[in-house]
């Protein structure tokens, strides 16, 4: 498997690190009855979970858009050394968006999604 599929694989473990995270946040502060019900009333849009909530969401808005950039680039032969750094650098900024969004920090977070909007814009502009 090359870089830039391993890089896919990452970033499907880095998707489940986002959803696991809300996932734990919203068990322990509303309890497992809310979690096991229908969920009715809504998701919870305060604090740390709502934080999480929203930096998934975040997440699963971008990450289709490089998988299909990832998939591209390897079914029409137009890996790089480009691809290999765009895939790099949208995977680690995407880490660090997690906390940053987590903690509440501002403009950090809008740099990281900046900078990972970079390494999907060159892994797309690999495929024209």
């Amino acid at each position: 498997m090359n870089l830039q599929l391993q890089w896919l694989v990452w970033s499907i473990a880095l998707g489940l690190v986002y959803l696991m995270a809300y996932a734990c946040v919203i068990l322990k502060s509303e309890g497992v009855m809310w979690t096991a019900g229908p969920r009715d009333e809504g998701q919870p849009q305060q604090g740390l979970a709502g934080r999480l909530a929203r930096a998934q969401r975040n997440y699963m808005e971008t990450w289709p858009f490089f998988a299909a950039a990832v998939l591209l680039a390897h079914v029409l032969a137009r890996e790089s050394a480009q691809t290999e750094w765009g895939c790099l650098i949208y995977f680690w900024a995407r880490v660090a968006y997690l906390p940053l969004y987590a903690f509440g920090v501002p403009w950090l977070r809008s740099l990281a999604w900046v900078v990972s909007m970079l390494g999907l814009v060159m892994v797309l502009a690999a495929l024209f």
